[in-house]
Parts: C-alpha cells; sequence; structure tokens
C-alpha cells in the first residue's frame, strides 16, 4: 500500500535525489525548501510521512517537528529527521522534539526504505483507530484531553530479552531511572510475560534462538501483536535491523547503545502504545454508549432488538417478557423524577438479579423492561417472570426518603423450537399480553397466545 510522502530540504539536489528515490518505490512525493513551506503545505494537504531535513535556515528541522508534534491535527504524522548532524547530543535533540526516527546522512535505501514502511504502517493503524473513535474522542473531552491524561500517566513496564546476564545488566543500567525493567533470556520466558509489559525490547545479537522468529511470532500472537517491540542492532548491520522493522519491530536502536537515545526511543514507543491504547478505549466507550442504557445500565434497545433479530433466524425456541412498572406516572408526579429515577434504577438491578445467566435484560423504553430468554419454554419463561414480578412487590423501594410500595406487570410470548416468526410479531404477541395483565389489575403476568 502506497503513502503520501512530504520531503523537506533546502538543498534543491537532495530533494530531488529523495524525492525520485522515494517515486521509484511507487509512493506519492511532494517536496517544500524550508520549514515554512513545509507547515503551510501540512496545513493544506494529508501526508503520511515527513522526511525533514534538520539544518535549515528560518525553522530548522527540530522547530518543525515540534510544530508538527504540538498540532493536534498533525502530531500522528511521523517525522523522520534527516541530517549530517551524527553525535548522540543530535539524535537525543531530534527525539525530544517528538520526531519518531533519526538518520544521518547519506542515508542508504535499505535503511529509507525499512523506516518509510515500518512508520507508514504504524500511522494507518493509529489512523483506523481514530477513525472508529472519532465520536469518543468527542464524547470524552477531545483528542488533547486525552492526550494530557496520557502524558501524566506515571511508570511503564519494560520487558527485554537479552541472552546474556551482563547484556542485561548493562540495559538496566541505562534504563534504571527509565522503567521498572525485567530481562529475560530465554524466547519462552519473554512470551510468557510478555502480557503485562509496555514495551518489548529484542536484542538482534541473540545467537541460541533466532531474534527475527521471536519478533514474528510476537507479531502473530494476540496479546502481543500490538505491543511496541524495540530492537537492539549490531553497529553497521543495517540488514538485520531492516528485516526486523518488516517483521513488525517498531523501532531499534545500534550499537554502542546511548543511554539517552535509549531512554528517548523508549519512551516514543511508549507515548505511542498509550496513545492509541486510549483510542481503543474510547472506541469501546462508544460501543457501550451505542448499546447501554446509562440510568440503569442495562443494555438498550438497539441492542436487544439485534439479539432478537439473530433469535428469531434460529432454530432454537425462546421467549421474550416485556415488563412495565405499574402506576408509575404516580411516582413521578407525587415524588419527583428523581425519584423515579432511583425507582427505575433499583427496577434495573432486582431485574437483573432475578434472571438467568443466559438471559438478556434490557431497557426497553420509559418505564418498560424487556427479558430475552434462550432456549425458554413456556413453564421456564412463567418461572422467570414470575421471579422478577415477586422480586420488585416483596421489598419497597426506597427514593425521596420514603419507602415506595412498587409492582410490574409482564406479557410473556414463547417462540417454540422450529417455528419462525418477525421480531415485530413477538414485540406485538409479548405487548398484546402485558396489556392483558394490566387490565386484569396489575401485579401479574400475562402469557401470550401461541402464534
Amino acid at each position: 500500500m502506497t503513502a503520501r510522502i512530504l520531503v523537506v530540504d533546502d538543498i534543491e539536489v537532495n530533494l530531488r535525489l529523495l524525492t525520485a528515490r522515494l517515486a521509484a518505490e511507487y509512493y506519492e512525493v511532494a517536496g517544500a525548501e524550508s520549514g515554512e513551506a513545509a507547515l503551510k503545505l501540512l496545513d493544506a494537504q494529508p501526508f503520511d510521512l515527513v522526511l525533514l531535513d534538520v539544518m535549515m535556515p528560518g525553522l530548522d528541522g527540530f522547530e518543525v517537528c515540534r510544530r508538527i508534534k504540538a498540532s493536534p491535527r498533525l502530531m500522528h504524522v511521523p517525522v523522520v529527521l534527516i541530517t549530517a548532524l551524527d553525535q548522540p547530543e543530535d539524535r537525543l535533540t531530534g527525539l525530544e522534539a517528538g520526531a519518531d526516527d533519526f538518520l544521518t546522512k547519506p542515508v542508504g535505501d535499505l535503511a529509507l526504505m525499512s523506516r518509510v514502511r515500518s512508520l507508514t504502517r504504524l500511522k494507518r493503524i493509529t489512523d483506523e483507530l481514530r477513525s472508529r473513535a472519532e465520536t469518543a474522542m468527542r464524547l470524552v473531552g477531545g483528542e488533547m484531553e486525552m492526550l494530557r491524561r496520557l502524558a501524566t500517566t506515571t511508570g511503564s513496564r519494560t520487558l527485554a530479552y537479552v541472552e546474556t546476564e551482563a547484556e542485561g545488566r548493562a540495559i538496566a543500567r541505562r534504563l534504571r531511572t527509565e522503567t521498572t525493567l525485567t530481562v529475560v533470556t530465554e524466547p519462552a520466558a519473554l512470551i510468557e510475560a510478555a502480557g503485562g509489559a509496555d514495551v518489548l525490547v529484542i536484542d538482534l545479537a541473540a545467537e541460541r534462538h533466532d531474534p527475527l522468529r521471536l519478533i514474528s511470532q510476537l507479531r502473530s500472537a494476540e496479546v502481543t501483536r500490538l505491543l511496541p517491540i524495540l530492537a537492539l542492532a549490531e553497529a553497521g548491520d543495517e540488514t538485520r535491523a531492516a528485516r526486523a522493522l518488516e517483521l513488525g519491530a517498531n523501532d531499534y536502536v545500534s550499537r554502542p547503545i546511548d543511554r539517552n537515545e535509549l531512554a528517548a526511543r523508549l519512551r516514543t514507543q511508549l507515548r505511542r502504545r498509550r496513545y492509541d491504547e486510549g483510542l481503543r478505549q474510547s472506541l469501546q466507550q462508544t460501543i457501550e454508549l451505542a448499546v447501554t442504557d446509562p440510568l440503569t445500565g442495562l443494555h438498550n434497545r438497539r441492542f436487544l432488538d439485534i439479539h432478537l433479530e439473530r433469535a428469531a433466524a434460529g432454530e432454537g425456541g425462546f421467549a421474550l417478557a416485556l415488563f412495565d412498572i405499574d402506576h408509575f406516572k404516580r411516582i413521578n408526579d407525587g415524588f419527583g423524577h428523581d425519584a423515579g429515577d432511583a425507582v427505575l434504577t433499583e427496577f434495573g438491578r432486582r431485574l437483573k438479579a432475578a434472571i438467568r445467566a443466559s438471559d438478556l435484560a434490557c431497557r426497553f423504553g420509559g418505564e418498560e423492561f424487556a427479558v430475552l430468554m434462550p432456549g425458554a419454554d413456556v413453564e421456564t419463561a412463567a418461572a422467570v417472570a414470575e421471579r422478577i414480578r415477586e422480586g420488585v412487590a416483596g421489598e419497597p423501594f426506597a427514593a425521596a426518603a420514603e419507602m415506595l410500595a412498587v409492582t410490574v406487570s409482564a406479557g410473556v410470548a414463547v417462540v417454540s423450537a422450529g417455528r419462525g416468526e418477525t421480531r415485530e410479531a413477538l414485540v406485538k404477541r409479548a405487548d398484546a399480553a402485558l396489556y392483558e395483565a394490566k387490565r386484569a389489575g396489575r401485579n401479574r403476568i400475562g402469557m401470550a397466545r401461541a402464534a
């Protein structure tokens, strides 16, 4: 899959060469000859990656990177800084400015393309999560607020696989103030403990077991497929490092390992993990909000309708019971809506406590509730409905500093195994039975006629 890449360099020949290399790999490429021009292009067009020269007049690459990462709209775009500067402090400055990577000129094709493929792949994952969680972001306070909360989260757990205890101690010294580090010397131990980690570190120099195969296994396992993987590469071994990125590693650090660079790259991976995890949580909140009644915590009618459709389309028997709180308007009028809400909430709790583990309780609307009972025949459905009725009538409800006597009426419709019936027809039968129970004096169960 292709990607749109912005190349930024104030030297025209460098800009043309890099653009040609990327275009030969079928990427869509745009160029900018200054930091100011780059920011204007980013405001006007979407990009999947920015390759950014550091040494430029006006805004240098570090400042452009900072502005990109400070923008709520652009902060997800990966930035790779490309420069002739090759000192550890230069790489650290770039990483602390928010850069996702730092490549030193002259950049070889292998190093460049492996980074481009890896970072654009990661951006596509984040973009998909953001697209799905867009509604939730608005509901829970917006993207920047979520990032602020995540940024203040302290503590992380890093799990490192190396084959010698001496190497493990060396890594521990470099990260002793950065993270809670656990070092293992066997792949099986890493796989077993990986689910409790925030970031994984894999030594590509391991010889007893193939570290590339280990990365592949981690990416294919459900519990570890989304965990960031930071590889430790031998100096000059770009081929192995590139292969690690292709197999799913998120980043690598070349030996000799600079403590500050290792810590900065670890923070970058942790920041991305926390952000993506925040998006997943927002998405889950969206799903829950869409199918949950906020007052009672029960599922809502939309959720019930989905399951009724499935039950009606199946071959097994099932039952639907509709419940209506008797004289609920009197409670609202006499004691206020807060009392009414308290009764609804308590009714939902008692309803859930009285049904079977396989049953589905939902708020149908207003003071009406529904219970879907898979596999229930007439006797079972009637017994469940009666247990719910008794649970409501048997003990007063606390509301508005009063103890209120509350009763409920119900209508039950049963579908025998192998008998087809539409959702609408089933609900109509249950509603008719509920009406009969109300007409007969309330606080009772009405059983619908067979379809």
